[in-house]
């Protein structure tokens, strides 16, 4: 029988992927699911050796995330509880939204869904169908896609089309990529990470951030590779093969934020990126 501790490893990869989604950030979504190992690690009795792991990982985790306020959320001085629940409120991600990642991004039942954010499986179908409508009335943006395979690219353009959000380009390297974000500056970036000529879609939207901030989601078959917690790692990411839905909650996600996420590199250099 598989150690506890080993099937908790496993599922960290995707328990960061949506803990930078609820954030929109890298760092805090990192630092939170920190405060979930740690919490796991004080009271290993309550998170329990039976049942589905997976389902009481993510059920600590947004237990912890909707009751702690981490280091970065200090208080000011002069006002500490209001400033602190205003920085709160400020980064929450709405409950509907919650429902809708964990049941379309990492692919929870509604049941199990409910069990996560201990409430019922009606609630939770009601709150994903508030947040389908919520992406429905989203302002329409333009879009960069970088990859290089067809097939995906054209079913990106349908995807992001039928949100209402247009399409500048399909740059299918990385060259390509950063010169039609010089010609026409994109309000979302998709980006695959290997790209045909042997070029990175990371590379390329490195070079994209330094002109100006852009939302980013990446795309990738693997994203036990790019979710380790190390260095400058995607805050927003899709799972080859995706489905439109998983996109469509990706996008919505990543408008949801005004701001981007910033990151740092192991130099210790920040870097702007919804990323």
């Amino acid at each position: 029988m598989q150690a506890l501790s080993e099937r908790i490893a496993q599922l960290l990869p995707y328990l960061r992927r949506h803990a930078r989604a609820l954030t929109g950030s890298q760092q805090a979504g990192d630092a939170y699911v920190a405060a979930t190992l740690e919490a796991i690690l004080a009271a290993p009795g309550e998170f329990g050796q039976n049942g589905d792991v997976r389902i009481a990982l993510y059920r600590m985790f947004h237990r912890v995330w909707s009751s702690t306020v981490l280091p970065g959320d200090a208080a000011e001085p002069e006002n500490p509880a209001e400033a602190v629940a205003g920085r709160r409120l400020a980064q929450l991600t709405p409950l509907n939204r919650q429902a809708l990642l964990l049941t379309v991004v990492e692919g929870f039942s509604s049941h199990d869904a409910a069990a996560v954010l201990d409430l019922n499986a009606a609630m939770v179908a009601d709150l994903v169908e508030q947040a389908v409508r919520d992406i429905d009335r989203q302002t329409a943006t333009s879009v960069l896609i970088i990859e290089d395979e067809p097939l995906i690219a054209m079913d990106l353009e349908q995807i992001v089309g039928s949100l209402g959000h247009h399409v500048l380009d399909v740059a299918p390297t990385r060259d390509a990529a950063v010169e039609a974000a010089r010609l026409r500056r994109p309000g979302l970036v998709l980006a695959d990470i290997q790209l045909a000529d042997g070029s990175s879609g990371v590379d390329a939207v490195r070079d994209i951030l330094t002109r100006f901030e852009v939302p980013v989601i990446f795309i990738t078959a693997y994203p036990e590779r790019l979710l380790e917690g190390r260095r400058l790692e995607p805050t927003f990411l899709i799972t080859k093969p995706f489905s439109p839905d998983q996109v469509k909650a990706a996008v919505s996600q990543a408008l949801f934020f005004e701001r981007t996420a910033h990151l740092t590199d192991a130099g210790g250099d920040n870097r702007s990126a919804m990323y």
